[in-house]
Order: C-alpha cells, then structure tokens, then sequence
C-alpha cells in the first residue's frame, strides 16, 4: 500500500508539472528554465505533438489517470487486480515513452528542457518504486 501512496504523490508533482506547461503555453509566456536553457527550444519543437495533441496534454492525462488508480488501490476500490495491472502497463508506457523523448532532447533537438528533464525523472521513480517494490 506504501508503494501506491508514493505512486499517488510522485503522480501530484507530476500534474503540477505538466499543467505549469500548459499554463504557460496557453498564455504565450515562455517558461522558467532554471537549467539548460532550451526549454522553448524543446517545448516549440514539431516533438511536442503526437497526433496533434501537445505531449503537455498527454502527460496531464497520463498522471491524472495514474494519480486515481493509485489512489484506487490505496482505498481498496476494487477490482484491484485490474487497476493494478493499468498503473503497470501505464507507467511501462511512460517509461518508455519518456526515454524516447529524452533521447530526442540529447541527439535530435540538441537542447534540454528542465521540465521535461523533471517529468522524465518522475516517470522514471514512477516505474523503479513498481519494480523495487516487486509489484511487477
């Protein structure tokens, strides 16, 4: 159950960071980039869309979903086998999809963005609690 508790709040920091990003976008404001500077380089970039929805979006999605089924599992609303194995497959997803997105930073856009940095790394502690916590 501890497991889930953090899932829920590693899920919190990460709709606080996606809807930063979507605040700024939608306001036209460019976003503190405390490290590496490329943040606007990286958020205006033809990446930040997957089939025309901004990966802000997607991400907002991605944790306020993964936000509920761990607090799904917390309160025992079943059926906690399903939710279960979404939270896995979600964060799986995630994963991997983070990783991609990191790679496309390092060798293709050539510009770091601290809050997809930040996201990324949520992501990633998302997934080692899963496997740590042998819930896999």
């Amino acid at each position: 159950m501890t497991s889930y508790a953090l899932l829920f709040t590693l899920s919190a920091i990460g709709i606080s960071e996606t809807v930063y990003l979507i605040r700024t976008r939608i306001a036209s404001e460019k976003p503190v980039c405390p490290i590496g500077g490329g943040c606007v380089l990286v958020l205006t970039s033809k990446y930040n869309k997957i089939f025309i929805v901004p990966n802000d979006i997607l991400g907002l999605l991605f944790y306020v979903a993964a936000s509920f089924i761990s607090a799904f599992l917390v309160i025992g609303v079943g059926p906690l086998v399903f939710w279960d194995f979404i939270l896995k497959l979600s964060v799986v997803f995630g994963t991997i999809l983070s990783l991609f997105f990191t790679y496309l930073q390092w060798r293709v856009i050539h510009a770091w963005c601290f809050w997809c940095l930040m996201s990324a790394f949520t992501i990633l502690l998302m997934g080692t609690i899963i496997v740590i916590s042998g819930l896999i």
